[in-house]
């Protein structure tokens, strides 16, 4: 049995933790198996997401005063918490595939850049392109016009180039 010490260093070091968070997903993994779980702690710690289950009551207690605080009624049952502190799509996306081919792991609730969101919203979120996608499709759009640029400019020292050509061979 734990201590009062070692009780009120753990509750501080998981307060430490969500207070930094701004991103999470709680979960239920009520009757999975523990090759299940080990399947789903691979597929978290490749996409470098934080994922931990938790004591309620600990919980409870240490979402107090942090980001996590909206969703303190939601700490019941068997419960595990998702954790990242920048890409909340990433995070939908592998837990919510995960979800899809295991029935027993069911999403309880999620803050979303310190905002709570319904657990439908979860899968809307799961859908859209990560950051990285989005950066890169923006990137395309901003350098398209560049290349329009650039191809309708070279075609004018073309088109040129090909006209002086067809008239100093008609003059031969």
């Amino acid at each position: 049995m734990k201590t009062r010490k070692q009780k009120n260093s753990a509750l501080e070091a998981l307060k430490g933790d969500f207070t930094n968070v701004g991103n999470a997903y709680l979960v239920d993994f009520k009757g999975m198996t523990v090759s299940e779980d080990a399947e789903l702690r691979e597929a978290v710690a490749k996409a470098k997401i934080t994922y931990r289950v938790v004591k309620n009551t600990l919980a409870r207690l240490a979402v107090e005063g942090t980001p996590l605080e909206p969703i303190r009624d939601k700490f019941v049952g068997t419960t595990a918490i998702a954790t990242t502190p920048d890409d909340p799509v990433t995070t939908a996306k592998v837990l919510s595939e995960f979800a899809k081919n295991h029935a027993k792991f069911v999403f309880k609730a999620g803050i979303v850049d310190g905002r709570v969101i319904d657990v439908a919203d979860i899968e809307k979120l799961a859908t859209m392109p990560s950051k990285e996608e989005l950066i890169s499709k923006m990137m395309y759009v901003l350098n398209s016009g560049a290349q329009r640029l650039a191809t309708v400019t070279s075609a004018v020292a073309r088109d040129l180039t090909i006209v002086v050509n067809e008239a100093m061979a008609k003059e031969r």
